[in-house]
């Protein structure tokens, strides 16, 4: 140990999460392909496909590692999952993609998605009327208002050039009752790879949480987001490369408004999960930001530029210097000390402990 060198056992769960993070996103490549081919033989529109099987596929890594985590007992991972997505969203793969190459933006994607996305980072504070809890009937609501926005997108986007996801969307499919069964097949094989991704994504970060003494809400904010943010980022550098750079910001926002709404929201119906004080005076407050520093940026000259772009990843760099170094409040934020608090300490009566 005085070495330094890093544990076998860490490292053993090191390459657990990045297996995990690996079955996750082909899972859900093999869910989606699969749901949206079975759409299109039952008739269902290549856009109705685009935004909804292929838009939920992009984010089934987030909700099968939220809904894990909550059920197995580790909802602050839940909870860092959705709130560093979001900051992942906007500050990396926004800020990435710009610097790829630069992004003209339209003012319907303001107009939309940025103005949306900015009033739903808003909802976490809810919870504080239930001690920081999201219960099944704020969930509910969630996702009540994520049907909302789907069915708004919906009807806007039909009127003004469609959704970036369509390019995701697969031609139609060959004939043959064979084809019908291999698609029902990846369809299931996809599901159970989610599944068994998401415990072993769960599991493996909680184990490092407990080797680096630091909180199970740190790791979700950072590891687990940043594994199952992946898609988001490879179907944003897709669009720009495929010159819909465009509508590939609106995906990136998008992305964040289903996020918050419907992971959180269904996470909460599955299991409620508690929101930590210290998410509600640090981390919310940084996605906030990230959500109103679109704003400036889309307005000016309707175009991320490069520099733009910089500075995105640099504050991100910044905030998750600050979560592992510790400030403003403990990289362990609690959960790496003694799991019995001292609050109850004074009501004990001295004359009651032992002797030395």
């Amino acid at each position: 140990m005085a070495s330094g060198r890093i544990p076998t056992p860490m490292i053993l769960d090191l390459l657990i999460l990045i297996l995990s993070i690996g079955v996750l996103i082909f899972g859900a490549e093999l869910l989606v392909r699969g749901a949206a081919r079975l759409a299109l033989r039952i008739g269902v529109s290549p856009f109705v496909i685009g935004v909804t099987v292929v838009g939920f596929g992009t984010s089934a890594p987030e909700l099968a590692a939220s809904i894990a985590s909550a059920t197995s007992g580790h909802g602050e991972i839940a909870v860092g999952n959705v709130i560093g997505s979001n900051i992942m969203n906007i500050a990396l793969v926004l800020g990435v993609t710009a610097m790829v190459l630069p992004i003209p933006v339209s003012r319907t994607v303001v107009r939309r998605e940025a103005i949306v996305a900015i009033t739903v980072s808003f909802v976490p504070f809810l919870a504080l009327a239930r001690g920081g809890m999201v219960e099944r009937p704020l969930g509910a609501a969630m996702v009540a208002g994520l049907l909302g926005f789907l069915y708004w997108t919906f009807r806007t986007s039909r009127t003004e050039g469609g959704m970036p996801i369509e390019a995701e969307v697969p031609d139609a499919p060959p004939r043959g009752p064979w084809r019908t069964v291999i698609d029902l097949a990846l369809v299931v094989i996809g599901i159970g790879m989610l599944v068994v991704g998401a415990e072993l994504l769960v599991e493996s970060a909680t184990s490092i949480a407990r080797a680096l003494g630091i909180s199970e809400l740190v790791i979700g904010l950072t590891i687990v987001a940043g594994g199952t943010s992946a898609p988001e980022l490879a179907t944003s550098l897709m669009a720009v490369l495929r010159g819909r750079s465009d509508l590939g910001v609106g995906n990136i926002l998008g992305s964040c408004v289903f996020n918050m709404l419907g992971i959180l929201g269904i996470t909460a119906l599955v299991q409620p999960v508690t929101i930590p004080p210290e998410a509600f005076m640090f981390d919310i407050p940084v996605m906030i930001a990230c959500s109103v520093a679109c704003l400036p940026i889309l307005f000016t000259g309707h175009r991320i530029s490069r520099m733009e772009g910089a500075a995105l990843v640099t504050g991100f760099a910044i905030y998750t210097s600050l979560l592992f170094i510790g400030w403003p409040f403990p990289a362990d934020r609690g959960s790496g000390a003694d799991p019995a608090p001292s609050i109850s300490t004074p009501d004990r009566d001295p004359s009651e402990d032992p002797g030395p």
